[in-house]
């Protein structure tokens, strides 16, 4: 029977890197053409996350443990280098020391996802698999926020002109800050918050949203693929804010499953 630790961390690691190697590219594509050692250092963690890839590609959820452990903290190392980087670039953004076509808030968000990922790494290699009702409540709060941010970077980079779908993303990023100050009010309600009927309605309301941005997602993702709107939206970013939503998906019928084992 397979290890449900190494599972879960091939998971995590085969997700989550190409996310981490998709971030260095749009960074990359972001900066301006003096920005030349940003660049150098974006297309570096691209390389290191291909060869975290390669090196998965070996493994299996019946690896030896150990191994999947050592390969963990590799990819823990290589998680808080590429969170180092993302927060470098935002201090030089924010202090107007560099001016690029990378917004602070895209820039910000990635960082937050980097850290996301090495404390999932963290948490696994020390035997943290099982949700509870605090995770629940902090990992909504997380995801809700990065899916307020996308509807917000999907707004800022359609071309003007594509007013119903401008006004489309503006009303989802709208919804998503409401349900990520809903969760931050839940969160702040413990131990209260602690019982099923609230967490169950409380994770039934975001699935309902989040398919619904899913959805919107992926039709933006077809027009844009297909050039039948106008838009600064790279064709894979569109497919990568699509998977975070499906990512958010899966997460939260984990979490509904957990609550009825428990």
């Amino acid at each position: 029977m397979a290890n449900p630790i190494v599972a879960r961390s091939l998971d995590e690691i085969r997700f989550w890197s190409r996310i981490m190697k998709e971030h260095a590219l749009f960074l990359s594509l972001g900066f301006t053409y003096e920005q030349k050692q940003l660049i150098d250092e974006a297309n570096q963690f691209i390389t290191l996350f291909e060869r975290i890839e390669e090196k998965l590609s070996k493994f299996s959820v019946n690896s030896d443990p150990r191994q999947v452990q050592a390969f963990n903290n590799e990819v823990y190392q290589a998680a808080a280098a590429i969170w180092g980087y993302k927060r470098k670039v935002l201090g030089l953004t924010l202090r107007c020391e560099i001016r690029s076509n990378n917004f602070a808030l895209l820039i910000d968000h990635t960082s937050r996802e980097a850290a996301y990922f090495a404390n999932r790494i963290k948490e696994l290699n020390e035997g943290k698999l099982a949700p509870s009702p605090d995770t629940i409540i902090e990992e909504n709060v997380f995801f809700l926020k990065i899916m307020a941010d996308h509807a917000k970077f999907i707004g800022h980079l359609l071309d003007p002109s594509e007013r119903k779908l401008v006004e489309q993303a503006r009303e989802f990023s709208h919804d998503f800050d409401q349900l990520m100050f809903q969760a931050v009010d839940l969160d702040s309600m413990r131990p209260q918050s602690e019982t099923k009927p609230i967490l169950s309605q409380f994770l039934n309301q975001n699935k309902v949203s989040v398919a619904s941005l899913r959805d919107f997602k992926k039709t933006a993702r077809e027009l844009i693929e297909a050039c039948r709107i106008k838009s600064n939206i790279h064709p894979l970013l569109a497919d990568h804010t699509f998977r975070e939503a499906e990512r958010f998906l899966e997460i939260i019928d984990m979490f509904e499953a957990s609550l009825i084992r428990n």
